[in-house]
């Protein structure tokens, strides 16, 4: 498992040039209750959308209701397009 430490201090960069942030999620192997918090709060604070998520995302943000809040599209170059 790998720190969201990283993902969190990139995701920080990122918010302070760009207006939105797409999230490549097809690496995702394993996602708990930070990594829901760390999306949820980017969601809030910026146009987050999610590209590809892996099948462990898929199902943890169908578990918890947040693929009905999040924007999340079947490939990183739709959610780019977007």
């Amino acid at each position: 498992m790998v720190s969201l430490v990283p993902l969190e201090a990139e995701i920080e960069r990122a918010l302070t040039q760009h207006d939105s942030i797409v999230l490549d999620a097809s690496g995702i192997t394993f996602g708990d209750s930070m990594f829901i918090r760390l999306v949820m709060t980017t969601h809030h604070r910026t146009d987050l959308r999610i590209a590809a998520p892996s099948p462990v995302v898929t199902r943890l943000f169908g578990l918890i209701g947040a693929d009905s809040v999040l924007r999340i599209y079947p490939t990183l170059e739709d959610a780019l397009n977007a």
